[in-house]
């Protein structure tokens, strides 16, 4: 079996996630869901949503953001037309910029004196 590599993460994205997951748990205490319910509403286990609630930065985004939305967090603008301008927007910034990036050759310098 190979070994999973050990990835190391920023100290901002390891409090984002636990903040994400600390709001998670306390909307579902507060809107009086089970481990349970929760897990089977989203269509995940029980294991997964524990993984979520504790922070931890290996669990899926798409589960987490889910799970935020069944529970009603706003992460983003709550309007969805807010939205969509916001993806549009972004979406005519990224074709102004070049489609791939390139790694910058070394250029030798000439030192034949």
């Amino acid at each position: 079996m190979p070994r999973t590599k050990t990835r190391a993460y920023s100290r901002y994205t390891l409090q984002a996630v636990q903040l994400l997951g600390r709001l998670i748990r306390t909307a579902r205490i507060e809107n009086r869901m089970t481990t349970r319910e929760l897990s089977e509403r989203a269509g995940i286990s029980r294991d997964m949503l524990y993984r979520i609630e504790k922070g931890d930065p290996r669990a899926e985004i798409g589960v987490a953001f889910e799970l935020a939305a069944i529970l009603k967090i706003q992460l983003f603008e709550s309007e969805r037309d807010t939205l969509r301008t916001q993806i549009k927007r972004t979406e005519d910034r990224l074709a102004l910029l070049p489609k791939a990036i390139r790694s910058r050759k070394k250029e030798e310098v000439p030192d034949d004196f």
